[in-house]
């Protein structure tokens, strides 16, 4: 699991994406979303591949068939036919209409992301758009311009419409971009990049915005956040068991062979690793008479195991979605254009339901260790609140409060979006699964975890540093290390000082993989 299950990345020596419509990873957007310098290229073979799609749907348009939103009007207004002389205007009416976003931005990393992943998409032969089109969005994303897109508007099907509409809108030169985290008008902005404003061609419009890239988006920049974050908790919880003097018993691999889930087999796995050679484990291990710990130290491998097989599912879920057809109508290489469904969001909102679940679990367990720290009757000897000076000092009191008050508020926003559909299009849109509604939740318990993570390292770091001159694990041992040499610094607590700061920069390492057993040699 150190390796992670998200695939390695595919980069050129000159940091160059190439996409393919096949074989992009999650790692490869991460990497191409958070570095604004990766160039994203497009395969010679897929734009030829695309090419030939494109004149299946010429050659079908030139039969007179009636074709879903390439000579049809959308949604409810399928059975209206569009005269010839009006197919190109069909198309920009279709992205002006649907542009009707709401809410703060999303945020510059998820807004390259959902380009990166609509291109790939656009490149599969069964979009049967110009080529041109994918250049175009290419070119907007090598020259840095980053549409301004709401948030809010999309219910996930027919995919991420109002979101992709905002990006086609920019295509256009209308709309909006970002500029210093402001919107500025999008024409001036691509004419100052050398770019030219691209006109939608039949079936290009709907082909842009039908697909669930926005939430697909949010989706691989989580699954791989969760995952770092997921191991980063495991080793708070080594780090909590040691301040509170546990026992490494309940991580013998015995135990968890005899019920192998993955995710508990590798919890426990990096239970033992960073748990080794623990000398204060040595200084109390005769004379202990406790027999069990809590739930919350000793069933750590079941319950953040049974996160981790959530994540994986998760992973699972973008890794398809990153590469699969999701616009409307496919083009297929027999000439059939055929109207589906795969621009319906249900399986990522799912899997952003279940990946919030997961995180509201890894952060309520992590609450209850940091409740056992700072309570005296539950700290094996520990200073109440951490603090050499109960009651004139209240130590770590208030960041017990903070964890908790989000952990509720994790609790509140983990309730499914996906089964929560409310019909739109004149009912036509009859079963909605509210993907961004999914995204936006998880996005904000991610951060809640992050932070109820960073109280745990900030209280179990307190703990250990009460505990010296005895010694934790080398693991252990390592991660109270890189703790204390955070720049800014987390010194120990001695008289009292706002907790806010300390928890800003632990949450900020967390992110940055600091505290990651996996970059431990």
């Amino acid at each position: 699991m150190s390796a992670g299950v998200f695939g390695q990345f595919r980069l050129m020596p000159t940091d160059t994406l190439i996409l393919d419509g096949n074989s992009l990873t999650i790692a490869d957007v991460v990497h191409a979303a958070r570095a604004p310098a990766c160039r994203v290229g497009v395969s010679p073979s897929a734009l030829a591949a695309l090419d030939a799609s494109r004149g299946r749907v010429e050659a079908a348009l030139a039969s007179g068939q009636a074709i879903y939103g390439i000579n049809t009007g959308f949604g409810k207004l399928a059975n209206v036919r569009i005269a010839p002389a009006d197919l190109d205007r069909l198309q920009v009416n279709l992205i002006r209409s649907h542009a009707a976003g709401v809410g703060a931005p999303l945020p510059p990393e998820i807004v390259r992301g959902l380009m990166i992943l609509r291109a790939n998409v656009l490149l599969r032969p069964t979009s049967g758009v110009r080529p041109a089109l994918v250049e175009a969005l290419v070119a907007m994303l090598n020259a840095g311009l980053i549409p301004h897109v709401p948030e809010q508007g999309s219910v996930g099907a027919s995919g991420d419409l109002a979101p992709l509409s905002h990006v086609a809108l920019v295509l256009m030169g209308e709309g909006a971009v970002r500029v210093d985290g402001s919107p500025a008008p999008a024409g001036p902005a691509l004419a100052a990049a050398g770019l030219t404003p691209f006109r939608f061609a039949p079936k290009e419009g709907l082909a842009f915005i039908n697909g669930t890239q926005a939430q697909t988006a949010i989706l691989a920049l989580l699954v791989h956040d969760a995952e770092v974050l997921w191991r980063s908790a495991v080793g708070a919880a080594a780090m909590s068991l040691e301040a509170l003097r546990g026992t490494p018993t309940p991580f013998d691999a015995r135990i968890h062979a005899a019920r192998p889930h993955a995710g508990q087999v590798e919890a426990a796995r990096l239970m033992r690793a960073l748990l080794a050679d623990s000398a204060i484990r040595e200084s109390h291990r005769e004379d202990d008479a406790r027999v069990q710990d809590a739930y919350s130290l000793r069933c750590t491998p079941q319950v953040l195991g049974a996160a981790w097989d959530a994540i994986a599912f998760a992973a699972r879920t973008a890794a398809v979605e990153l590469n699969a057809s999701t616009d409307n109508p496919l083009v297929f290489e027999n000439g059939d254009v055929l109207s589906g469904g795969n621009f319906h969001g249900q399986p990522v909102a799912q899997a952003l339901d279940v990946l919030a679940i997961a995180l509201t679990t890894l952060q309520a367990i992590s609450e209850r260790r940091v409740e056992r720290l700072v309570n005296p009757d539950l700290s094996q000897g520990l200073p109440a609140f951490l603090t050499a000076d109960p009651g004139l000092s209240s130590g770590y009191m208030m960041v017990q409060i903070t964890a908790a008050a989000l952990v509720a508020e994790s609790r509140t926003l983990c309730h499914p979006a996906s089964v929560g559909s409310i019909p739109t299009d004149a009912n036509q849109e009859d079963f909605v699964p509210m993907g961004m509604g999914a995204a936006y939740k998880a996005r904000r318990i991610l951060a809640n975890a992050t932070h109820v993570v960073a109280t745990e390292l900030l209280c179990a770091g307190q703990g250990l540093q009460l505990l010296l001159p005895l010694t934790p694990g080398r693991g252990v041992g390592e991660l109270f290390g890189r703790l204390r040499g955070l720049q800014p610094p987390v010194p120990p607590l001695a008289e009292d000082r706002p907790p806010a700061p300390d928890l800003a920069r632990l949450a900020d390492a967390l992110r940055e993989g600091v505290f990651d057993p996996a970059t431990i040699g």
